[in-house]
């Protein structure tokens, strides 16, 4: 007959954070250095510029995205999405990865033109807006700090922080022109932008593709969890343990335990859920409980 269902506990969590306001500063001050630093690199002939400007276009459309996801996430559970909309912020991290890679690919195709075509650039200019880029960049990325434990706000955290990085690197190749006159080592610090923007995507495409999934979040052992259920008072076994994330900022567990004979109560199921909250992070828990070993058909069940 399979399962008899008992009565569940629930244990809920606090709603996202609101970076509304960061987000609205991030979109604006980057959209306004974009048009500022293209502008510059393709007048003055700067690759790494154009390869920054890039960069940075991409990421205020995962600003865009990532902002889109976490209002998404707060709307009301409904008849037709009964966890409301919270893996929006899934779908926004995991988006954000394939722009990254769109861009990897338009930065590459220019910085082969630029080496096949090559052209002397203003090494000053490339010091001063991307001096300025470190500053929008970082600012912005300081913005977002408080929010890196949410997948969606640490990807916008990712996505600026590792701008000011790249924006320091055209800074040196600015100054490194200045002093040797070499012209291939901006198309060489074009290059190695993409190598940084390759390998944070590559992390933010894999954490949100295992959320995608339904994978049990990185920081989450479950054999920890299983552990800590099986040595609750009463308890004499855990099975159907099962854990995956509602959201980039909340997970969510079930789990069936046998307790023959014990005593039950709505005050041992809220200890459980709060337990399991404090230790491992886990917002939303329900628990099955069952008088009879797992593979008997019970006659009696619940609290």
């Amino acid at each position: 007959m399979g399962h008899s269902h008992a009565d569940d506990g629930h244990s809920h969590a606090h709603t996202p954070a609101d970076f509304g306001r960061a987000f609205a500063i991030g979109v604006a001050l980057n959209s306004a250095f974009v048009v500022v630093e293209a502008t510059f690199g393709f007048l003055y002939g700067s690759m790494a510029l154009v390869a920054d400007a890039g960069h940075n276009l991409s990421d205020v459309l995962a600003l865009l995205l990532a902002w889109g996801a976490s209002i998404a996430a707060k709307r009301p559970a409904s008849e037709r999405y009964t966890y409301g909309y919270k893996s929006s912020t899934i779908l926004a991290a995991l988006a954000n990865a394939m722009l990254l890679a769109v861009a990897i690919g338009a930065i590459a195709f220019e910085t082969v033109q630029r080496l096949l075509e090559p052209t002397q650039p203003e090494g000053m200019v490339m010091v001063i807006v991307a001096g300025v880029g470190i500053a929008i960049n970082a600012g912005t990325a300081m913005l977002f700090m408080g929010g890196r434990g949410d997948l969606n706000i640490r990807g916008a955290y990712l996505h600026m922080a590792a701008d000011a990085l790249v924006s320091a690197g055209v800074v040196l190749a600015g100054l490194a022109i200045i002093l040797t006159g070499l012209w291939w080592i901006d198309p060489l610090v074009s290059l190695g932008i993409i190598v940084m923007i390759g390998w944070g995507t590559w992390g933010l495409a894999r954490d949100s593709l295992r959320m995608g999934l339904l994978g049990v979040p990185r920081d989450i052992d479950v054999g920890a969890v299983r552990g800590h259920l099986a040595s609750l008072e009463g308890v004499h076994d855990v099975h159907d343990l099962h854990i995956w994330p509602m959201s980039t900022s909340e997970t969510a567990m079930t789990a069936h335990l046998v307790m023959p004979g014990a005593p039950c109560s709505d005050a041992f199921l809220r200890e459980v859920a709060d337990g399991l909250q404090t230790r491992f992070g886990i917002d939303h828990t329900t628990i099955q409980v069952e008088r009879e070993p797992h593979g008997h058909d019970p006659c009696e069940t619940g609290c």
